[in-house]
């Protein structure tokens, strides 16, 4: 899906507290990406999003899975463990500041808090699959 909400005007500082940006393949361009609740909005390309990251703001999914590239999450600050659903089986990988971590093309995962903090997502799309949260027992 191509929706964005405009161009970025050269000069332009951008929030990354509240803007996702989006990096179009297609059009060799940078774009801000139109963005609400539920999942975010793809392109051809690649999307940089900016998260703080706390108990309550955790992925409203059990997990995700991107099958037109790998995803790059980098820890700015805090620790969360990734999920990685592997051939082998599920292998967990501990994120602290300043790490990376290069989650393959078309593997499942999922992100959980260890400590609260900021990590940047560099998403490929445009497609992307999520699987949605249990129901809560009640």
């Amino acid at each position: 899906m191509d929706e964005h909400s405009g161009e970025i005007e050269p000069g332009t500082v951008i929030d990354m507290a509240g803007e996702v940006i989006g990096l179009s393949a297609s059009h060799g361009e940078v774009c801000l990406m139109a963005h609400g609740s539920g999942p975010p909005v793809r392109l051809e390309g690649h999307t940089i999003g900016l998260g703080s990251l706390t108990a309550d703001s955790m992925p409203p999914h059990s997990g995700e899975m991107h099958p037109d590239g790998d995803e790059v999450l980098i820890t700015v600050s805090g620790v969360i463990d990734v999920d990685l659903e592997l051939d082998s089986g599920t292998r967990t990988v501990r994120v602290g500041p300043g790490q990376a971590l290069v989650v393959p093309k078309g593997v499942w995962h999922l992100i959980r808090l260890v400590e609260p903090g900021q990590v940047v997502n560099i998403t490929p799309g445009p497609r992307g699959e999520h699987r949605p949260l249990a129901p809560i027992p009640g």
